[in-house]
């Protein structure tokens, strides 16, 4: 007789043929793991789990391209949307702050240090708020079939950066209308969105996470994105001279570089705007971002694996 047979035999006996204790007597968890036997949605070990992940890259690379064929497959512009979507928030942000209120008075080149800035942070919108759904929006999927979750919100995000390819040409082009020279800082520029690729990875996690056991997540999420969004520095000049001219502390403006958003934004400004200067730790706090965030996101999204799917 097998092991997990021998196991049920002595279960339904109560007690196994050597005689010793088993149920009523000895815990189920003890009686199954002196059989071998393992939970089905038992969590992996973290090697383990990683290298499930990446036999499951070809799943990931597929989802998320079917993902982005039929996102905007009902609409006459389709894949446009893409770029359309932060060019006209761009638009109006001009309009409101540049021209009405005047924040681009003391800022050179106003429109690619908008334009930047917002395509930029619709990147890292866009993959934190498309993982905080990835779990809860794809709960068919989970308990039908068994593959490393955290397979799921890295699908969103490598959605969302094969979009950006695209929105990334136009942005160039952009930035160069608008008057800015090409300069061999723009080779830095694949690295800069690696850095921030790897953070948006780690963020997603975490409100994937977050996001399948609090439902409401979703509703205050625009809430918390817009508020990231005025705190980014995306339509106005991070900066001692904003600090000052508010009252505020000196200190204030080095947190307000240490906000992954900012720091990734003030960094592709920086390499893309020959007159925009920077704090010099700006790729310290990127690296610092980037490096956390993904390992602090993947270790806390599979610590929660086998509770995925529940309920």
């Amino acid at each position: 007789m097998s092991q997990p047979e021998s196991a049920t035999a002595d279960a339904q006996a109560g007690g196994p043929s050597d005689g010793t204790p088993t149920t009523g007597q000895e815990p189920l968890a003890k009686l199954a793991e002196r059989y071998g036997l393992r939970r089905a949605i038992a969590r992996p070990s973290l090697p383990v789990y990683l290298r499930q992940l990446w036999e499951r890259r070809h799943f990931v690379m597929t989802y998320a391209t079917s993902r982005n064929v039929s996102k905007y497959s009902n609409s006459a512009l389709g894949q446009l949307w893409q770029v359309l979507t932060p060019l006209l928030n761009a638009a109006i942000y001009w309009l409101m702050f540049g021209l009405i209120l005047g924040a681009s008075k003391d800022i050179e080149n106003y429109p690619a240090f908008l334009i930047t800035g917002m395509f930029v942070f619709t990147y890292t919108q866009r993959a934190v708020s498309g993982g905080a759904k990835s779990i809860s929006g794809n709960l068919s999927m989970i308990r039908a079939l068994h593959f490393p979750r955290a397979a799921l919100p890295l699908a969103y995000t490598i959605q969302e950066f094969q979009q950006l390819l695209i929105s990334m040409g136009v942005l160039f082009a952009l930035v160069l209308v608008t008057g800015e020279p090409l300069t061999w800082f723009w080779l830095l520029v694949p690295v800069a969105l690696v850095l921030q690729t790897m953070f948006n990875v780690g963020a997603s996690l975490v409100l994937a996470r977050v996001g399948a056991t609090a439902r409401d997540l979703n509703q205050l999420l625009p809430f918390i994105m817009r508020t990231w969004l005025y705190a980014s520095g995306v339509f106005f000049a991070i900066g001692d001279k904003v600090v000052n001219s508010a009252g505020l502390p000196q200190w204030v403006a080095d947190v307000m570089y240490f906000n992954p958003a900012a720091a990734y934004i003030e960094l592709m400004r920086n390499l893309l705007i020959e007159s925009h200067s920077t704090r010099p730790y700006i790729w310290s706090v990127c690296v610092f971002w980037a490096v956390f965030a993904l390992i602090g996101g993947f270790w806390y999204f599979w610590r929660a694996e086998e509770k995925y799917g529940r309920g």
